[in-house]
């Protein structure tokens, strides 16, 4: 049977979802570029405006942003590092390891995800409070270093992608359980493995709750806690606060760019079957 081919209503449904997705980031940016009196206007403004540079400067000279972008990025990165690697080895073990008790097992940690954060917040703050940890990044990293969404991402990837056949022949041809997972395991799932990575970048990049708990807000911010002093006060500045809201977003794009060949095969991998 001859494949479909896309007619001009799908094409333009796809270019609407498209215009719907992008038009609140570019109408953010045109709010950026203007002052705050376009949010008065009666018709809203489709063209930027020429105060994106001084609205910038702007928010530079009322939080240390440069600091929270660093703090963001050393923590999205560390976290979606560590959810990577340790929920890739997790997965492995799982799908294509067997030990007494792995089913089991499995479910206790699927049975973590179905725990409100909420919950955990006083405990965790008075476990951080007594190591010591408040106002420190340890106190948003540790935490969030792997996750039951890392390991179930990952081992249903290996359950696809890794047949038990080239796990036995590497047995046979004398590797480690270990060098079987770096030569045989992990190239297989290296696209999932980018797609759990730019998702877990994003979630801690935009993390919110926590950081704001635990961290002080004037010495050690996170972005999100540093637009929240944006937007904090009794007369809020749209117009500061969507420009640093514009720089918050650069980076997630740019990690996007980056590994977009391996977020789109990891996405369209399960969907195509031989």
């Amino acid at each position: 049977m001859k494949n479909a081919k896309a007619g001009p209503l799908l094409y333009g449904f796809l270019v609407a979802v498209l215009a719907a997705s992008v038009f609140p980031l570019y109408y953010s940016f045109i709010v950026a570029s203007k002052d705050n009196s376009v949010l008065g206007e009666k018709v809203p403004p489709l063209v930027p405006g020429g105060n994106l540079f001084e609205n910038i400067a702007r928010v530079f000279d009322t939080v240390d942003f440069w600091l929270a972008m660093q703090n963001s990025f050393i923590v999205a990165a560390t976290v979606a590092i560590s959810n990577v690697v340790l929920g890739t080895l997790a997965g492995f073990a799982f799908a294509r390891l067997r030990f007494k008790g792995r089913d089991s097992l499995f479910l206790v940690v699927l049975g973590t995800a179905m725990v409100p954060t909420q919950l955990g917040v006083i405990p965790l703050y008075m476990l951080m409070s007594d190591l010591d940890w408040y106002g420190t990044l340890q106190a948003v990293i540790v935490p969030a270093l792997i996750g039951s969404f890392a390991v179930f991402w990952m081992r249903q990837a290996c359950e696809e992608t890794v047949p038990y056949e080239l796990i036995e022949a590497a047995r046979v041809d004398g590797c480690s359980v270990l060098r079987t997972f770096w030569h045989v395991g992990f190239p297989a799932v290296r696209p999932q493995a980018a797609v759990l990575g730019m998702f877990t970048f994003m979630t801690a990049w935009n993390d919110f709750f926590w950081p704001l708990i635990v961290l002080d807000p004037n010495d050690s911010p996170t972005v999100q806690v540093a637009l929240s002093t944006l937007a904090s006060g009794y007369y809020t500045d749209y117009s500061l606060m969507l420009a640093g809201a514009s720089l918050a977003v650069l980076p997630v794009i740019a990690i996007f760019v980056l590994l977009s060949r391996q977020i789109v095969g990891g996405i369209m991998q399960g969907a195509v079957k031989g």
